[in-house]
C-alpha cells in the first residue's frame, strides 16, 4: 500500500493493517492484531516524522507465511536517516523516542535495509501463533 507521508497516512496504515489481519483470520480483538497495530503505527509514524521528503509517499507491505510469521515493512524516502540501533537508551523524561522500544518489545526481530537511493525499509517480524 502506498500512503501519504502525513499523520493521516500513518493512521490509515494502522487501520489497514488491522483490517488485513482480520481478512487473514486474525480477529480485530486478538492479541496479535493489537501487537501488529502498535508495530505498524510506530513504523509509519517514524516514516512520516523522520523519513518524509516533500512530495514522496511511504509504503506499507505485510506478508504472512505458512508458519504464521508476519513481516511488516515500511519504506520511506530517507536512506540517510537511519533509526538508532538497539543499544541506544531513551531518556526517561523525554517526550519522544520510545517508538522503537515498543517495536522491540512486540516484534520478534526488526531491522533496516537500505534500498537503492533514496529509500530504506524498516521491517519487523512477529510470530502471530505465539500471540494467540
Amino acid at each position: 500500500m502506498q500512503l501519504s507521508a502525513t499523520r493521516r497516512g500513518a493512521r490509515l496504515a494502522r487501520r489497514l493493517s488491522v483490517q488485513q489481519l482480520a481478512e487473514w483470520g486474525w480477529g480485530y480483538d486478538s492479541v496479535a492484531s493489537g501487537a501488529v497495530a502498535h508495530v505498524v503505527a510506530e513504523l509509519a509514524v517514524n516514516a512520516v516524522q523522520h523519513g518524509r521528503v516533500p512530495g514522496r509517499d511511504f509504503r506499507l507491505r505485510m506478508a504472512l507465511d505458512d508458519a504464521e510469521r508476519l513481516r511488516v515493512e515500511v519504506v520511506d524516502a530517507r536512506f540517510d536517516r537511519l533509526p538508532p540501533g538497539p543499544a541506544r537508551r531513551t531518556d526517561a523524561l523525554a517526550e519522544t523516542g520510545r517508538g522503537l522500544v515498543i517495536v522491540r518489545a512486540l516484534a520478534d526481530r526488526w531491522g533496516v535495509e537500505l534500498r537503492p537511493a533514496p529509500c530504506k525499509t524498516v521491517w519487523a517480524e512477529l510470530n502471530l501463533r505465539s500471540a494467540r
